[in-house]
Formats: C-alpha cells, sequence, structure tokens
C-alpha cells in the first residue's frame, strides 16, 4: 500500500488516542454477545476479527431498502445492482468477489449454487432480529465461499410476554409495504410468526438508452414473505425449535440484443425457504452439544413475454454437530458438518450433485492481557477431494480501553456448478478442468472501546491464487493471482450528544497479472452517519461515497473496461412517537438527486422519500 493510504491510519491513531480524554455522554454496552466470528458466543469486545452488528433499531431505519442497500453502508462492504428494487445485487466484502461471501440465516447456508451467489431481494427487512458480518477469510469456520467473509442473519425470536407488532408504508415509485407480526413466550415455549408484503413499480432497469437491452417501461418487483420459530425447554439447558423463512417474488427486467427482443417483457419469479431444526443440551457445566438438521431452497424461474425460458434450482441439505466444551485452559469447538448440494431446472448438467463432509475444530483462551483463538476445517468435496483450511489470531490487551489484534488464516471457494459444468448455450460452456480458488490472508488491527466509543483501524493483505473468471471468455478460466490491499478504519459513539459513526476503506483489489482494479470495486469508499434521539422525536443523517470503478475486469480481449465515475449520496431519516406504541417515521434517500452508476448502463434510484406508521406493543 501507498504512504499515502497509510496516512490516514496515522491520523486515526492520533484521533484514537484524543477519545481517552473525551467525556462519554452514553455508556455503550460492551456486552453484546456475537457467535459468527467463532461459532460460539463472544463478547464483541473479546473477538479477534473485524466483525459488525446491524442490530433491529438500524433496520427499523431502513424504510423500504433492500438488505444490500442496508450492508453497502458498513464497514467493508460495497454493492453492485443491475436495476432498481428486486435486481440482481452483488455483496463486494474487502475486495473479493460477489461470490466469496457465505450467506447463513439462522445458522444454515443459503444460496445457489449455480450463480453461487443469493438473491438479497427474497430477504424480507421486516423479519430480521440482526445481522452479524465477519469481515475476513473464514473457511476454517464455515468452508467454501468464505474468503471475503460470512454474512449470517437472524430471524426474529420470542421472549417475555406477547407481543403484536405492524407496520405500513408508502413511497416513490409506487412502492408500498406492510408486515405484521406476534412473538413471546408462554411456560417452556418461545414463539414467533410473521409476514409482510412488498410492492414497487420501479424504475427502467437499463437506464442508458445506447444500450441494446434499453426499453424506457417500468420494471417491478413484489415480494410476500413469512418466517417464523417456535421453540420448547425440555428442562434447565436443554431446548428443542424449529425455525423457517419463506420468501418469494417476481422482478421485471431488461434484456435482449436489438430493439425488437428488448422489448419483450423480462421477468424472474425467486422463491428461497429455509428451514431448521435444533437440538441444544447442556449435558453439563462443562459440555454443550448442538445438534441442527436443515433444508434451504433457492429456486428461479425466468420468463420472456410470459412463457418460462428456463429454470435454476438449488437444494442443500445439511446436518452439523458442535460440541463446546469448557477447558482448564480456554474453550473448545468440535464439529463434524455434511452438506449435500443438488441442483435441477431445465438446463441439463453433467453433474447435478455433489456432498461436502467436514471435520472442523477451534480453541480459544485468555491468558491476563494475552488472548488466542486458533481454528482447523477439512472440507471432503466429492468433486475435488480433500481441502484443509486453518487460521491463527492473537491478541493483546494493552489496558482496559487499547487492544491490538493479528491473524492469518487461509480460505477457498469451490468452482460453481455453473463454472465446471454449464452446458453449451448461446456459445457459453462451463470448464470441468477449474481448480478451487484458495487465498491466504493475513491481517493487524488496532481497537478501542470505552465509554460509549468504538474505533478500530485494520490493515489486511489477501491474496488468492487460481482465481475463476469468465471476463471477456466464453469458457471460465483459472487466471493466477488477485491481490487485496486494504485498510478499514471505523468509528461510532456518543459525541456532544449526538450518535455518530462513520468508516472509510482504502483499497487496492488487483488482478496481480494485469495489474488493473478488479471489477466494480473502488480504491476508497466510506460512510458517515449522525443522529439524535431526544424525547419522542428520532433523526438520523447518512453520507455515502465510493470513488470510480470499472465495470468490468481488464483482459487480453478487454483492454479498455467501462469506467464508471465516483459518487456521493445523502440520505435523512426521521421518527415521532405519537403514542406510547405508535410511531411515525420517513425516510429520504439520494437527497440531492444525485445520478451515478453502480453497474454499467443499468438504472439507479433518484431522489425517493418513504413514509410510515409503526406500531410496538408494550
Amino acid at each position: 500500500m501507498s504512504s499515502s493510504c497509510l496516512k490516514p491510519a496515522i491520523s486515526l491513531v492520533a484521533v484514537l488516542s484524543s477519545f481517552s480524554v473525551i467525556a462519554a455522554e452514553a455508556e455503550a454496552t460492551l456486552g453484546n454477545v456475537v457467535v459468527t466470528a467463532t461459532r460460539q458466543a463472544q463478547r464483541v469486545d473479546n473477538l479477534l476479527a473485524d466483525v459488525g452488528v446491524i442490530d433491529r433499531n438500524e433496520l427499523d431505519q431502513a424504510g423500504a431498502a433492500t438488505i444490500g442497500d442496508i450492508l453497502a453502508r458498513q464497514p467493508g462492504v460495497e454493492i453492485s445492482n443491475t436495476g432498481g428494487q428486486g435486481s440482481s445485487t452483488n455483496i463486494y466484502i474487502r475486495g473479493t468477489n460477489g461470490n466469496h461471501t457465505v450467506v447463513l440465516i439462522d445458522g444454515q447456508r443459503v444460496g445457489s449454487a449455480t450463480l453461487g451467489t443469493i438473491n438479497w431481494s427474497r430477504l424480507p427487512v421486516s423479519e430480521i432480529d440482526h445481522i452479524e458480518i465477519l469481515r475476513g477469510p473464514a473457511s476454517s469456520l464455515y468452508g467454501s465461499e468464505a474468503i471475503g467473509g460470512v454474512i449470517q442473519i437472524f430471524t426474529r425470536r420470542g421472549e417475555g410476554k406477547p407481543t403484536i407488532r405492524a407496520e405500513a408504508g408508502l413511497g416513490s415509485q409506487g412502492t408500498s409495504t406492510a408486515n405484521t407480526g406476534l412473538s413471546g413466550s408462554s411456560g417452556n415455549f418461545r414463539y414467533n410468526l410473521g409476514v409482510s408484503t412488498y410492492r414497487t413499480d420501479g424504475i427502467s432497469s437499463i437506464a442508458n438508452p445506447a444500450s441494446k437491452a434499453y426499453n424506457p417501461d417500468k420494471d417491478g418487483f413484489w415480494d410476500d414473505s413469512m418466517s417464523g420459530s417456535l421453540a420448547y425447554e425440555l428442562a434447565t439447558g436443554h431446548e428443542i425449535g424449529v425455525n423457517f423463512l419463506d420468501s418469494k417474488g417476481r422482478n421485471r427486467y431488461d434484456s435482449g440484443t436489438s430493439v425488437s427482443t428488448a422489448a419483450k417483457d423480462y421477468a424472474s419469479l425467486g422463491h428461497l425457504n429455509n428451514v431448521g431444526i435444533h437440538l441444544k443440551n447442556a449435558f453439563s457445566e462443562h459440555w454443550t452439544s448442538t445438534l441442527r438438521f436443515g433444508r434451504s431452497e433457492d429456486e428461479s424461474t425466468s420468463y420472456t413475454n410470459n412463457a418460462i425460458s428456463s429454470i435454476f434450482n438449488t437444494h442443500q441439505d445439511q446436518i452439523s454437530w458442535q460440541n463446546d466444551i469448557n477447558l482448564p485452559l480456554g474453550t473448545a469447538m468440535l464439529a463434524v458438518e455434511r452438506l449435500d448440494q443438488r441442483i435441477s431446472g431445465t438446463s441439463t448438467f453433467t453433474v447435478s450433485s455433489r456432498q461436502i463432509d467436514s471435520l472442523l475444530a477451534g480453541w480459544g483462551g485468555d491468558f491476563g492481557s494475552h488472548r488466542v483463538q486458533a481454528n482447523l476445517r477439512r472440507d471432503e468435496n466429492s468433486q475435488f477431494g480433500d481441502k484443509n483450511t486453518g487460521n491463527f489470531a492473537y491478541g493483546y490487551r494493552i489496558d482496559p480501553a487499547w487492544s491490538i489484534h493479528a491473524a492469518m488464516g487461509t480460505a477457498f471457494k469451490a468452482p460453481t456448478f455453473n463454472d465446471l459444468y454449464y452446458p453449451l448455450s448461446f456459445g457459453y460452456v462451463g470448464n470441468p478442468n477449474l481448480k478451487p480458488e484458495f487465498a491466504r490472508n493475513k491481517e493487524i488491527a488496532l481497537n478501542y472501546r470505552q465509554n460509549g466509543q468504538v474505533a478500530s483501524a485494520t490493515y489486511y493483505v489477501n491474496r488468492i491464487q487460481d482465481l475463476i473468471s469468465w471476463s471477456g471468455l466464453t469458457s471460465p478460466i483459472n487466471i493466477g493471482e488477485a491481490r487485496l490491499e486494504g485498510l478499514t478504519l471505523a468509528y461510532a459513539g456518543t459525541l456532544a450528544g449526538f450518535d455518530v459513526s462513520s468508516s472509510i476503506d482504502l483499497q487496492d483489489p488487483k488482478n496481480s497479472t494485469t495489474d488493473h482494479l478488479l471489477a466494480r470495486r473502488a480504491k476508497s469508499h466510506g460512510t458517515f452517519s449522525v443522529g439524535r434521539n431526544q424525547g419522542d422525536w428520532d433523526w438520523h443523517a447518512e453520507f455515502q461515497t465510493t470513488g470510480i470503478r470499472y465495470d468490468t475486469d481488464y483482459s487480453a480481449s478487454n483492454l479498455n473496461p467501462r469506467k464508471m465515475g465516483g459518487y456521493s449520496l445523502v440520505n435523512l431519516y426521521g421518527s415521532y412517537m405519537i403514542a406510547p406504541e405508535w410511531s411515525v417515521f420517513a425516510r429520504i434517500n439520494n437527497l440531492f438527486d444525485r445520478k451515478y452508476e453502480q453497474a454499467a448502463d443499468y438504472g439507479t434510484l433518484g431522489a425517493n422519500i418513504f413514509v410510515g406508521i409503526r406500531y410496538q406493543m408494550k
């Protein structure tokens, strides 16, 4: 990284140093617990990893935004949409590819085994309790795809007396949403049930009239969702439970290669279903066993003029048995997993299923001011044989506020079914000789956490070998190595009565062979938010900025990739309690109607507003 990129790090250290003399007006809760970082419940201030949490309060401020829009406001995360709400979305963590992230719902892997990504628009914001983001390679915990990180989504759970919630809203582009739910506990039972609906007329998916796929019609989107959970405490420390999330929706989009084909009506019907059963047993104060069974389904049907043009379905059956063991020195984790993936549809793949058997172990412990975390995993893939990954992290607490940690680890990504076996179609065909991608990561972080102030500086270098690329090709190849180097600076806290958060990412995600930026990733992007909760009023102002990007990868057949300019967006949110259980809220996105691109030729939302009313039983 150049010296100019390191200057902000030096500045941050100076800023961090000043926090120890800032009088905080609100005491932060330092005991927030996350599970994604180690697969075991850990206090945030004890972690040796780069983790972020999106809580229910932040989700309530989203208005009609999608999960992708919300994630784009987090440190280390970029986004590209191919159109408006409901369109295809890629999430890039620390400059990695969109298919370098494992996505979990309540501990279970979800997504398409043909594309290697998830349809983010099928994740209803109203049904989510919170989201945990693990930035950095994590295959030693979660296996294939976890080169960039892990995003785990936790659906709502019941607790306490029965409560009812409801919300409805209207916004620009004919957008309307509504959701309601019931949650609580009774005796040894905990329960939750929620339903939601989303409708929007949308915008034109393709915004550039010069594009061969241009059609100036509006490409709308709808989605209907339901989630629920039921858990029963058999005895103290012993619980059995079931949870599910089901979401189905349809989005229109633009396509075609001529005026006549672009005029056709293109649509995609998507269905995401995730069901899981768990049995948790605390057999002693030293040993807790958790057994999980589950199935996830990702189904996509494409239509042209209301006739089916293609079907791609993924079914994943999963079982895991995890044992958490308290030792005289630290805590151990031993687990076995089995993942069966099957694909089906209108295309005939030469191979349509695979099995992955995994064995993993972890150990972590505190020794005075020192903390250590180590993880190992072995995956036996029916297509590729064995793959071993590991991670080791060491942390030192300098004083009650300051800590530092360093980590190194490996990760991999198996090629998707499309990469390997896509049948010859329109000149494109898979390559069964592809090798898995393999990554080696090193990082070091400085953290400050005290009296409502949380700040961090994380520097990383992630080298990915045998990167898989389709760019400018009719069949994918392993292209050598990508080098992802970056610095993430983040802060959140209360200053002078205002809630403030900010982050900046300075990164250099490049193809080492060509020395060019990877597609749709900027060398810098950042966020800033300020707000205040005062009596019945709550308001927030947000600022997002990103630098220039290139729409495609640079290659021998693509010597001049399309350049996309940088942009900045301003968003506003406000709410008012009109009664103890009722509130009204409004959100304005892209306040200054900025014109910008996240993917070349595709449309983005201009200035838009969403207003609603919310009921939450006390």
